[in-house]
């Protein structure tokens, strides 16, 4: 087709350093086809239109038939019109002339114009992005079916040359910026890379808890040209023209997102808050094994709280808790939460506990949690140990390592019983409903479970030597 010249990668200016990178050739057939597209003709109604509602203009030409309209729009290629339906006054329609042909769509309004999943300001901007949509649709629906079959995304052999070099920049400005401010030539050079090379760049070296994450795409309205970083083609359209990664700003055809890889790398800049942040989100931003709110709280516990009575059960001051969970936020991993600032050690008991009851997805996931339920219910302690082993197996990496780590610490706190009166069943209280909840926000389920999500993290702490 004619985008054949620009189709391939080869073209592109590959360089070593990362100043002078070059982004790939991309594909511009599908630009050249928005460009292309007829425009919008609004036709005015040369009469007033009594009862014309307020949000619409002059196009609107009252209660007319399908064959009045086509009649208006005859011969007139991007010409449309609105009328009032014959047979359902009160209901609205687009009249659009397009291929010769006048289509009619139901027209609806909510505060914006809409005939489909977009929302448009306007009846001129719902028409033009209408117009290209058809336009590239019908031109290039057989190069729409297999843009994805040959994606940019799975030849990133272009970077090969950037990976050593700009790796390395990266791990040095991280390094770097532990101890003092980034410089601007450095902050510039990473800055140019785009997102696709920047991914390519983090090498395992780079990254050692390299969890899989899946990327969080939601629908995005790109200002100015954008091309899909997927397969490299125009994203087309006036809003909403594709999604993008909210966690790493991947920018791809709705179509596209489905083909990605689950290799979302989160960027520190996209994650504003710790807690009520997705799990495997926040490990893979900060470039932990697991969630440091969970390592500083179990560090500051058994340095100075194994001991303590109640430890887990006692409560402390919310509005405390409150200012550890903000803290954390606010400073990540700098977050001071010593005996100076909290004596009370039940505040950063309840930090941790908070912290496990804001996460969007439970550290015992939603799609695991019946599983886990109906490993508790069987009666034979071996056969019980060996489901609830295989269900583990099937958490996420970086839910299993947090959910391990903290098994390993409660172990330790029910090594104090005498002194903190907390065995593993009493953990088991504390902790079931904190770590699991059913998928369902059903009441009557979760008093149901209450007794298995207990038992559950019981067996965890008693046995976390086999089980993990």
């Amino acid at each position: 087709m004619a985008a054949s010249s620009n189709s391939s990668l080869s073209g592109s200016s590959v360089s070593s350093d990362a100043e002078e990178y070059q982004p790939p050739i991309w594909k511009s057939y599908l630009y050249q086809l928005q460009q292309e597209a007829p425009r919008p003709k609004r036709i005015i109604c040369p009469r007033e239109v009594e009862n014309r509602p307020k949000y619409y203009g002059r196009e609107f030409h009252g209660i007319i038939s399908r064959e009045q309209a086509d009649e208006i729009l005859a011969g007139v290629e991007g010409a449309y019109i609105l009328r009032e339906s014959q047979r359902q006054p009160g209901c609205y329609t687009l009249a659009l002339r397009f291929g010769n042909q006048t289509l009619n769509y139901r027209l609806f309004y909510d505060g914006k114009h809409f005939v489909g999943e977009k929302r448009f300001e306007s009846i001129h901007d719902l028409v033009t992005d209408g117009l290209i949509t058809l336009y590239i649709e019908t031109k290039a629906s057989e190069y729409i079916s297999k843009m994805t079959t040959n994606p940019i995304y799975e030849h990133i052999g272009y970077a090969t040359l950037l990976r050593e070099k700009v790796s390395r920049r990266l791990s040095r400005t991280k390094n770097e910026s532990r101890k003092a401010s980034v410089t601007s030539e450095e902050n510039t050079a990473v800055e140019k890379i785009t997102s696709l090379v920047r991914r390519a760049a983090l090498t395992q070296n780079d990254n050692h808890f390299n969890y899989e994450k899946a990327h969080n795409f939601k629908v995005h309205t790109f200002r100015g040209p954008h091309w899909c970083e997927y397969c490299a083609n125009f994203m087309w359209g006036l809003i909403a023209q594709g999604v993008r990664c909210s966690d790493c700003g991947l920018n791809v055809h709705k179509q596209c997102s489905k083909y990605v890889p689950n290799d979302c790398q989160p960027d520190l800049k996209r994650i504003k808050r710790v807690y009520c942040c997705d799990l495997t989100t926040l490990v893979k931003a900060h470039n932990t094994q697991r969630p440091m709110v969970v390592d500083s709280c179990i560090r500051e516990i058994e340095a100075r709280g194994l001991k303590s009575e109640g430890l887990y059960r006692v409560s402390g001051f919310t509005e405390h808790i409150e200012d550890v969970k903000m803290a954390f936020d606010r400073d990540g991993d700098k977050a001071d939460i010593s005996a100076s600032i909290y004596p009370d050690i039940n505040i950063i008991a309840g930090a941790l506990k908070l912290y496990f009851r804001d996460l969007p997805i439970p550290v015992i996931t939603y799609d695991t949690y019946s599983k886990f339920i109906e490993a508790a219910k069987i009666s034979n302690p071996d056969e019980r140990l060996e489901a609830i082993h295989e269900v583990l197996m099937l958490l996420p990496a970086a839910h299993y390592e947090t959910l391990r780590y903290l098994m390993i610490h409660l172990k330790k706190v029910t090594l104090h019983e005498k002194e903190n009166f907390m065995n593993a069943e009493n953990l088991g209280i504390v902790f079931g409903p904190t770590l699991m909840r059913p998928p369902e926000d059903s009441t009557l389920a979760t008093l149901n479970d209450m007794r298995y999500q207990k038992l559950i993290v019981q067996i965890l702490i008693e046995n976390e030597d086999v089980l993990f």
